[in-house]
Order: C-alpha cells, then sequence, then structure tokens
C-alpha cells in the first residue's frame, strides 16, 4: 500500500485550506425564500470554516458579496434588454434601407429600360484624341471635330461619313477657312446599321499605331487659310464668333484672351487679367458678352456692348482649374471645373451662385441646350451625364464595353434642330458619338 510522503501530505493541506478560503460568487434570483437559503448557508459556511477573522465581519463580507452579485445581476438582465431593442432597431433600419434602395435602384432601370438616350453614330476616323467639336449654325449642317493629330475635320452627322478634313499647324495662331460639302445621300436603315458596325470595329482598335491612315485620309484636305490671325504667345486653345459674325474671339495658353477683326484679321482688344493659362471662351448667343475661363480656378465675363467701356467681372466660386463656362439663353452663366462641381450663375448676382452640381470626376467643356437648358456634362471618368439648371440629375448616358466612350470624354454640344442626332460628344477614344436624347421622356421621368 503506498505511504503517502510528508511533503505531499503538506502540500494537499495547504491546498484544502486554500480552497476552504475561496469564494464562489454566483447567480441568483432575489426573493426571499432563497434569501434565507443563503443566508442558512452562509451561517453554515461560517461555522464550518478555520478563519482568524471575528464572525461578525465575516458575516459583514458575505452580505457585502451577496450585494454586489445581485447588481452584477441587474447589469446584466439590463444588457439583455438592451440588446434585444438595439437588435430590433438595427432590423427596422436595414429593412427601411432595403426598400429605399430598391426605389432608386428601380427608377435607373426604368429610365434605361424606355430607351431615353441612344448612341445613333460614331465618327471615327482621326489617329488622336478630340479635344473639340461644334455644330454648324448654317445651312449645310455638318459636324466638326479639332483633334490633337493636328487636324480638323467635317462630318456628315447622318451618315458619319468625313467630308473635309484641315491641316491644322500649331503655331500660335488661329485660322478661318472657308468649305464647301456636299452632303451625301443618306443611305437605307439597314445600310445606316452596317455602317455603324464597321465603324464600331474599327474604334475598337485603339491602341493600334497612331500613324496610322484613317477614314479621313481619303477625303479632301485643305492646306491654307482664308484668314490668320496672329498675336498669341502661346498655344490658342478656343475660339469663338461674336454675335453678328464680324468678330470672333481666341483663347490662349498665354493668359490672354484677343479679339479680331474678321475681315481685316485686325486685333482689336487684348483681355488680360487671368493669372494662369485659359482654357475656353464662349460668346452669348444675342449680345456683345464673352467670358473666358483659366486654369486660375476664376472665370471672367467681358462686355463689349458699350463700345465706350469696356468692363470686366470676375466669378470666384471653384477650387481648381475651371474648363469652361457658357452661356444659356436666359441670364445664366454655367461653368465646369476639375474640382468635380458645376455651378449654375446669375449675370445679376456674381456673388453665389444660384445651383451648384457635385460629380465624382472632373468635367470638362460642357454645353446647355437652348430650348430645355438641359446641361451636359463630359467626365475625366469616360460618363456623359445630363442635369437640369436646379442640380437635378436626369440621366447617365450608357456606356459599356462595346458602346460609348472608353477613355475621357472632353466636350459635349447640343443640337437640338436635328431630330435624330441631338447631342454629340468627343473624347480621347478618338471618337465622336451622336446621341440621340428623348427630351420629353426624360422630363417626365423627372
Amino acid at each position: 500500500m503506498p505511504v503517502e510522503s510528508g511533503s505531499s501530505a503538506a502540500a494537499r493541506h495547504t491546498k484544502q485550506k486554500r480552497k476552504s478560503h475561496s469564494l464562489s460568487i454566483r447567480r441568483s434570483n432575489s426573493t426571499d425564500q432563497e434569501q434565507r437559503t443563503v443566508t442558512g448557508m452562509q451561517r453554515d459556511m461560517l461555522d464550518g470554516q478555520d478563519s482568524k477573522l471575528p464572525l461578525s465581519l465575516r458575516s459583514n463580507l458575505l452580505d457585502l458579496f451577496g450585494q454586489i452579485e445581485r447588481e452584477f445581476e441587474n447589469l446584466y438582465i439590463e444588457n439583455l434588454e438592451s440588446s434585444h431593442s438595439t437588435s430590433q432597431l438595427s432590423q427596422k433600419l436595414m429593412t427601411t434601407y432595403k426598400a429605399s434602395t430598391s426605389k432608386i435602384v428601380s427608377s435607373f432601370k426604368a429610365t434605361t429600360s424606355r430607351a431615353v438616350c441612344q448612341i445613333l453614330r460614331e465618327y471615327v476616323g482621326h489617329r488622336d484624341g478630340i479635344w473639340d467639336l461644334a455644330v454648324t449654325r448654317n445651312s449645310p449642317v455638318v459636324l466638326g471635330t479639332a483633334s490633337a493629330d493636328h487636324s480638323a475635320a467635317l462630318w456628315s452627322i447622318e451618315t458619319g461619313k468625313c467630308l473635309l478634313r484641315y491641316a491644322a499647324s500649331g503655331d500660335q495662331t488661329a485660322h478661318i477657312w472657308r468649305y464647301m460639302v456636299q452632303l451625301p445621300v443618306i443611305p437605307p436603315l439597314a445600310d445606316i446599321s452596317a455602317l455603324c458596325d464597321d465603324e464600331l470595329d474599327f474604334s475598337d482598335r485603339e491602341d493600334g499605331d497612331g500613324d496610322g491612315e484613317g477614314p479621313c485620309s481619303e477625303v479632301p484636305t485643305i492646306r491654307v487659310a482664308t484668314t490668320t490671325l496672329k498675336s498669341h504667345q502661346g498655344v490658342v486653345i478656343a475660339a469663338d464668333w461674336l454675335v453678328g459674325g464680324k468678330q470672333v474671339v481666341t483663347a490662349s495658353w498665354d493668359r490672354a484672351a484677343n479679339l479680331y477683326e474678321v475681315e481685316t484679321s485686325e486685333l482689336v482688344h487684348t483681355l488680360t487679367g487671368h493669372d494662369q493659362e485659359l482654357t475656353h471662351c464662349c460668346t452669348h448667343p444675342s449680345q456683345r458678352l464673352v467670358v473666358t475661363s483659366s486654369r486660375d480656378t476664376t472665370f471672367r465675363l467681358w462686355d463689349f456692348r458699350d463700345p465706350s467701356i469696356h468692363s470686366v467681372n470676375v466669378f470666384q466660386g471653384h477650387t481648381d482649374t475651371v474648363t469652361s463656362a457658357v452661356f444659356t439663353v436666359g441670364d445664366n452663366v454655367v461653368s465646369g471645373s476639375d474640382d468635380r462641381t458645376v455651378k449654375v450663375w446669375d449675370l445679376k448676382n456674381m456673388r453665389s451662385p444660384i445651383a451648384t452640381i457635385r460629380t465624382d470626376s472632373a468635367v470638362n467643356r460642357i454645353s446647355v441646350s437652348a430650348n430645355q437648358r438641359i446641361i451636359a456634362l463630359p467626365h475625366d471618368n469616360r460618363q456623359v451625364r445630363l442635369f437640369d439648371m436646379t442640380g437635378v440629375r436626369l440621366a447617365r448616358l450608357p456606356r459599356s464595353n462595346r458602346q460609348g466612350h472608353r477613355r475621357m470624354v472632353c466636350c459635349s454640344v447640343w443640337n437640338e434642330e436635328n431630330a435624330s442626332c441631338n447631342l454629340f460628344t468627343c473624347g480621347f477614344d478618338r471618337q465622336a458619338i451622336g446621341w440621340n436624347i428623348n427630351i420629353p421622356a426624360l422630363l417626365q421621368e423627372k
């Protein structure tokens, strides 16, 4: 029979002694019956324990620990109840959030399903990105594009064919040239569909050799300008006709805008005051007003209505480059910026904008439709969005791997007189796109 050693017996005695001095706190309900039971157990514990503390002190300690246990129990119950109510509140919030999100998604799907915005034509032929585009105001109505491949081109809006090409020089001058084109016969609908497929296949080859020849190389090329406008000391980045068609204004990277007499090529005024390069210029459709945009985060309004006084007003409100500012038919100016905002201004109150549109990407050269005053926003992130003058978003033009712009969208221009293609955009994917915007349906969705 094994004999227990003295050291092990002493260790066991010490362990039992520590165990008898340990205190266990148990969770209990505060009923009278259980309270009496606990009190009886406490007496038994007090009688059976070998302690040098007085009996009264030991009893007080046990009472205090019992109170602590009951406090912890109450806190535990409160936490359980709070957790349950929080869970119910979270469930309600989640249900409401899902319902509101479903409504938003459903509204976008409804707009897309009604085909409010459709691509009708792609104008492909430039060998580099397209910076700017415009639609002629007189007959024959054609689409004009200006590209980084040092050329400008005229296009048939209905067929998408390149009609004429002009070789630019890039020598800090502005050129005026006359054109004579014969619009091609509009092919049947089946031929138009085949034409669009061919153009799409060509535009997909955007990563090819930039020096290759495109469709524009096969059309007549004008190499001599009718009028050359000089005096700038930097790149001429934009130009526009003043009302009446006898004067033109140009904007340059030399921080100045020039006003020229077209017939004599005479420099009439040099508009200075911007602190950095100009990015855009625009004239009022019916008044002798000019607005210039700059990288100095401002745009300026120049008033030539009084021949003796040429006033200028400075608009401050953007925090980055103002990429464009355009007039509306009324007394408003709309400005877009690299700070991802578009602001609507009242010419009678220049201190603050009357509406601000905040977006997720830099905004390039915007345009406003004359009749419905819808703002078309081309973005750096390949998107094109439509807003009204109050800042309400109307639509986002469709874009996928097979349609829409695949690189930065540089410019937009409206042409409401055309029943089919009433909006045009261009970008650095080397193509311009003609869109059909169902404006009545768009405004109905609003």
